[in-house]
C-alpha cells in the first residue's frame, strides 16, 4: 500500500494567528485543530493530537501557520511540535475541572448516604466523605453510593 503525501495545506483566513490544520481523511481536506494569538497552547494541541494519533498507530499530517512581520507563514513543523511541558498544578491549586469533579463526587455520596437514612452526619463522616472523593473515581463513588441506595431501600442507579 503506498502511502501518499497529501497536498499543501491552505493558507488560514482572517488576521494572522497561530493556527494548527491536520489533512483529513478525504482527499485535500485540512480542518483546523488548534488555533490561538499565542504559539504556545498551538504548539502543546499539536503535541498531544501526534501522541494520540501514533498511540492509535495512525501517521498525521499537520501543517502550522503563523504571524510573521503583520502577514501569514507557514511555520517548520517538527521545530513547532516540539514538547512544550504543561505548567505544574500544585496541590495547593486545584485546576477548575478538578474541584467541579469532586463537588460532584462529594454530592453523589452525600446523596447516597440520604438514601440510606443518613442524613444527621458528624464533622467525622464529613472527613469519610471527603477522603472517599479524594480517592476514588467517579465511577466507583456511584457505585458506592447505589449500595448505600440498595441498602436504604431506595432505587439503585449506576
Amino acid at each position: 500500500m503506498a502511502t501518499t503525501t497529501p497536498p499543501p495545506s491552505p493558507q488560514p483566513t482572517g488576521d494572522p494567528r497561530w493556527v494548527a490544520l491536520f489533512h483529513g481523511s478525504s482527499p485535500g481536506t485540512w480542518r483546523v485543530c488548534a488555533e490561538s494569538p499565542h504559539r504556545a497552547p498551538v504548539q502543546y494541541a499539536l503535541g498531544e493530537m501526534a501522541q494520540t494519533v501514533r498511540a492509535r498507530g495512525g501517521t498525521l499530517a499537520v501543517s502550522l501557520w503563523g504571524p510573521q512581520d503583520g502577514a501569514w507563514r507557514r511555520f517548520d513543523v517538527q521545530a513547532a511540535a516540539a514538547p512544550v511541558p504543561r505548567p505544574p498544578a500544585g496541590p495547593e491549586e486545584p485546576s477548575r475541572l478538578s474541584e467541579r469533579m469532586d463537588a460532584r463526587k462529594r454530592q453523589v455520596l452525600m446523596a447516597g448516604l440520604s438514601k440510606a437514612g443518613l442524613y444527621d452526619l458528624a464533622s467525622d463522616d464529613h472527613t469519610a466523605v471527603q477522603a472517599l472523593v479524594e480517592r476514588l473515581d467517579e465511577t466507583t463513588v456511584r457505585r458506592v453510593a447505589g449500595w448505600l441506595a440498595a441498602a436504604g431501600g431506595g432505587a439503585v442507579s449506576p
